[in-house]
């Protein structure tokens, strides 16, 4: 199945098609952010406060207002899905990359060498994961790829565990103990016959991830233990406005819908092509 026909099927569910939108929608946003947002994202504006001090609504000027410190919160959004989708995506590409790894060599080599690494995997996943991210990002200097290397550390685990499972499984089969029998070698088999195997498997968590990365991503922002202002992430700004939660509503609502259509896209586009990947795992939670 290509590429094109895959996203024609995903396509044929209405939920999906949106949920695809919004990804793309997002994806273009923060690829063009210096020519899509109306101002620079830190400028603080003089005008962009009330005569009190405190933000303004949104208007002709600021289209979604102005957050505490006078600043377009527009454009600080488009900035701030540049943060989430470089850490949703270098995050998880990186717990997918170890998962895999881990994963794949612990369920063909078995053993003790398997028996090591699902240990560890096991005593990774005792830790609750935002607890273990909390003290990884206070430990180290917070920073966009400091929050992205903790975020891959505490959710490869989860990979592992599902890649283990199916390497196991596919190792068992008759095709695989004919190559075996053939004399085919460790790196043929591995290459050609298990990881293209794998590989729905892996696509579907890659999507998934970026689901629970993006999440993550804006939990330790909003404890400040994530990006660090000024750079704008969508976790940080509802941080900043925690005391305007009830006066500047705005400050909340925007991005918080935004964590949460995006989370949710990536989630239904992983469930629909997990179906149409796996159609045995069809309707299944």
């Amino acid at each position: 199945m290509s590429a094109l026909q895959l996203i024609k099927k995903l396509c044929r569910h209405k939920s999906v098609a949106f949920s695809l939108f919004v990804i793309v929608s997002v994806v273009f946003a923060s690829l063009f952010a210096s020519w899509i947002a109306p101002y620079d994202p830190n400028k603080q504006f003089f005008e962009g406060l009330t005569m009190e001090g405190a933000p303004l609504p949104p208007n002709s000027t600021f289209l979604l207002g102005t957050d505490l410190l006078g600043r377009d919160l527009l454009s600080r959004l488009i900035y701030g899905a540049q943060t989430s989708l470089i850490i949703g995506i270098v995050a998880n590409g990186i717990a997918i990359l170890i998962g895999t790894l881990v994963g794949v060599t612990a369920g063909f080599l078995r053993g003790w060498v398997g028996n090591v690494l699902m240990r560890m995997t096991d005593l990774m996943m005792a830790f609750p994961a935002l607890l273990l991210a909390i003290a990884l990002a206070a430990i180290l200097e917070p920073s966009l790829w400091i929050v992205a290397l903790v975020i891959a550390m505490v959710n490869w685990v989860q990979v592992a565990r599902v890649i283990y499972s199916e390497t196991i499984a596919i190792s068992s089969r008759e095709f695989i103990a004919v190559e075996r029998t053939l004399g085919a070698s460790t790196r043929r088999i591995l290459f050609s016959h298990l990881l293209p195997h794998l590989l729905p498997t892996i696509m579907v968590w890659a999507t998934l991830g970026i689901s629970t990365t993006v999440l993550l991503e804006a939990t330790l922002s909003f404890l400040g233990v994530g990006v660090q202002p000024p750079t704008p992430s969508w976790g940080n700004i509802i941080f900043e406005s925690q005391t305007y939660f009830t006066s500047a509503v705005w400050l909340v609502l925007f991005p918080g819908t935004l964590i949460v259509l995006l989370s949710l896209s990536f989630n239904l586009v992983g469930d629909a092509l997990r179906d149409e990947l796996d159609p045995s795992l069809k309707g299944r939670d």
